[in-house]
């Protein structure tokens, strides 16, 4: 307890030395508190489940995937076509339709990426929003209602709506981008909880589908991608003993061989968009993060170095009044080591409070992940960012203050 005094009073009577710890501390481990939840986010979304799998059903050997929508009813079962056969918990189709409100002038404000799905599976399929507050699951559940009753509906997410300078219940008209001189009328009906979809769109699958065979009735010809539009096909299965016996009852169905399917984990297929951005998240893993600590380490060695430095005379009484080597190096690895911690402490509280609760997450769109929200890890993250950083800054500094000659100090005072 007099050590932890004795450095408290430290810590008091060295404000500016402290303040540099303090002050770097608070600007670092926010940084590495932002990479680090994007890399446990992503993690977490390519780690395999063993209860509530989700499978994806995509083209096997062409990216991105394209099958005929004729295979997704029975996909959809799972192939299932005899007794004993396992059928999904429950399924979803997603056909992308990319568009743009200005065809003459196109921008990424102007421009929108929807997936025309069934509406009432997005609340049981799509991550997150099967567990919203009661609140907002009531106003989403609204919007879906009504896309059921009017085809030509859309929901979209909060920053794609603000970009494209509109708002729920007026019309907008999407030039296709992908399905060329495919154009949509639509009415927003409502938004997604801020977050995760923040950029992401919601169509009626039923309208896309009209509007390939309105194209085939005026051209007389179907649309290019007429016998291509089904992109993936989500399925639900309880475990991992499922997920194989519907595998391979999709494997094995001579439905899909032109062209060929294939059927993966949620896990692996996340992992198979993620791959574009493979050398990214492998810098912010591996350079980024450890850049950042380097840093930090960095920063506080040099504030303890001009703080011993300044204090030789200090420690210097220290020795003579019997203080050994150790003591000294223990008490200045225990002064910045509680500098750091508190200080970390108290970054990370203030990163997770104001991000989540004021923010409602960080934008940083990656694939079709669009905003990250800061886990109550992190507060063991700045906790730990901040001690470690602090102690090995100050491994040298207090390596110097206990070498410190007596002799040599009073002999400058002299």
């Amino acid at each position: 307890m007099k050590f932890i005094r004795m450095m408290l009073k430290n810590i008091r009577r060295n404000l500016i030395g402290s303040l540099v710890i303090v002050l770097g501390t608070m600007v670092l481990v926010p940084v590495v508190i932002f990479v680090w939840s994007i890399l446990a986010f992503l993690d977490a979304a390519t780690d395999e489940k063993s209860k509530n799998f989700k499978g994806i059903v995509t083209e096997r050997w062409r990216l991105p995937s394209q099958m005929p929508f004729a295979y997704a009813a029975s996909l959809s079962d799972g192939a299932a076509s005899k007794p004993g056969d396992v059928k999904p918990e429950d399924s979803m189709t997603w056909q992308f339709y990319g568009g743009t409100l200005d065809p003459e002038k196109r921008t990424r404000e102007n421009s929108l990426f929807a997936i025309a799905t069934e509406p009432r599976k997005l609340c049981t399929m799509m991550d997150e929003l099967d567990t919203l507050p009661p609140e907002e699951a009531a106003k989403l559940d609204e919007a879906i209602q009504e896309m059921e009753r009017n085809r030509q509906a859309i929901i979209m997410g909060q920053d794609r709506l603000a970009a494209v300078n509109k708002r729920v219940g007026e019309r907008i008209k999407l030039y296709g981008i992908n399905y060329r001189d495919l154009d949509l009328e639509l009415e927003i009906v409502g938004t997604f909880p801020e977050g995760r979809y923040d950029n992401t769109a919601a169509i009626n699958r039923d309208y896309l589908l009209a509007a390939l065979d309105a194209y085939e009735r005026q051209t007389g010809k179907p649309h290019p991608l007429a016998d291509k539009t089904l992109n993936l096909v989500w399925l639900r299965v309880p475990d991992s003993e499922a997920f194989a016996q519907v595998a391979g009852q999709i494997l094995a169905s001579p439905n899909y061989t032109s062209p060929a399917v294939k059927f993966e984990t949620a896990a692996s297929g996340i992992a198979s968009f993620l791959d574009a951005y493979r050398d990214l998240i492998w810098g912010m893993r591996w350079l980024l993060a450890p850049a950042l600590l380097f840093t930090l380490a960095l920063v506080i060695s040099n504030a303890i170095s001009i703080s011993v430095r300044e204090r030789q005379t200090e420690l210097a009484v220290l020795k003579v009044l019997g203080f050994r080597p150790w003591q000294i190096m223990v008490l200045v690895l225990g002064e910045a080591s509680l500098v750091g911690l508190l200080a970390g402490l108290c970054s990370a509280g203030a990163t997770f409070a104001t991000v989540n609760l004021v923010f409602g997450g960080f934008k940083f769109p990656i694939a079709f992940f669009g905003a990250f929200f800061i886990p109550a890890e992190a507060l063991a993250w700045g906790v730990g960012v901040g001690l470690l950083t602090a102690l090995l800054g100050s491994v040298m500094p207090a390596w110097t203050a206990s070498r410190i000659r007596v002799s040599e100090v009073f002999a400058k005072v002299a």
